[in-house]
């Protein structure tokens, strides 16, 4: 089956979490009764601010030509807080969805995702969003698009993702425009992680994609940063429900548990490998990322500089 893997980014609130439940329902993932509003938001700060923190990684299929595409999608932060979560969520695909607004026009996370995504030779496919509201001018915004990013304004994309029109044209162009996954270049088996998070119960599950070979249950694996080795436990993917498997292969994305007790033991950025045959050489990693937010204390006037306060405590924040 054909694979398209592909990312979500965006400027804030530009409908990247509303289009990505859209393109669950198309997709028939989900159904209508199952939908709800941020769906791939599942951490409560995310659905009290209406924002997304942590990327999420959903596997679905697309009929387009009469044949079946598998695609893969993550949809990624916007606010430039998160800007580490969408640059490792781009290490993972060929391709991105850019989506603005069509009241708000590009952006400077608009800009800045685009950057990232060239930086990481991504297929850019626009989509101009919101195209519903009376205030939308669509065909500006395209041109602000090509004129700002160099996209041609004909490519751009128009839909709503609130109302769902023009949702199965881009489905189609993402089947059609966006590249194949690179076939495997070594015989051992290589997956690149691109997130984790700490689950009570199993312990920490990692998320990843698999450049060379596969993975299956059972599997003694080595993190070839760490040194560290493990065996799978359990293997799945999101669809957007975890569904387990026994394998997952090359280009494919999912998620692993290998009671492994601490986010300690995981680096973002690392590579997976066979323990008992090894890769020679590491996938490339991610950068380190980068301070966004600084701060200093002062008092209000120079004459409390002497007295004692609580700003004592203030670097453990």
């Amino acid at each position: 089956m054909p694979i398209r893997n592909f990312s979500i980014i965006a400027h804030i609130d530009h409908g990247k979490s509303t289009l990505a439940d859209r393109l669950l329902q198309k997709t028939k993932a989900v159904t209508e009764r199952e939908s709800k509003d941020q769906l791939l938001d599942s951490m409560d700060l995310e659905r009290e601010r209406g924002i997304t923190i942590k990327a999420s990684a959903v596997t679905v299929e697309h009929d387009y030509g009469g044949k079946q595409y598998e695609l893969n999608f993550i949809d990624t932060p916007g606010h430039v807080d998160f800007t580490y979560e969408v640059s490792r969520a781009l290490t993972a695909c060929e391709g991105a969805l850019l989506v603005v607004d069509s009241t708000q026009g590009v952006e400077a996370q608009t800009v800045a995702n685009a950057y990232l995504a060239i930086e990481n030779d991504l297929d850019l496919i626009p989509v101009v969003n919101k195209i519903d509201l009376p205030s939308a001018d669509p065909e500006k915004v395209a041109m602000e698009i090509e004129q700002v990013l160099g996209l041609p304004a004909e490519d751009c994309i128009f839909c709503s993702a609130k109302t769902g029109e023009g949702i199965n044209e881009l489905l189609d162009t993402i089947c059609e425009k966006l590249p194949e996954p690179r076939p495997a270049e070594v015989q051992q088996t290589r997956a690149l992680i691109f997130d984790s998070h700490y689950d009570d119960y199993r312990g920490v599950i990692v998320y990843f994609r698999v450049f060379d070979g596969s993975l299956l249950k059972g599997d003694k694996i080595k993190m070839m940063g760490t040194n560290r080795t493990f065996t799978i436990t359990e293997l799945g993917r999101y669809t957007p429900t975890p569904v387990p498997t026994q394998s997952i292969g090359t280009a494919q994305v999912g998620y692993m548990v290998a009671a492994i007790k601490t986010l300690e033991d995981v680096r973002i950025g690392d590579t997976i490998t066979i323990d008992s045959d090894p890769a020679s050489e590491a996938l490339a990693g991610y950068e380190e990322p980068k301070q966004m937010v600084f701060c200093d204390f002062y008092p209000a006037s120079s004459g409390e500089g002497s007295k004692k306060t609580d700003f004592e405590n203030c670097e453990k924040i």
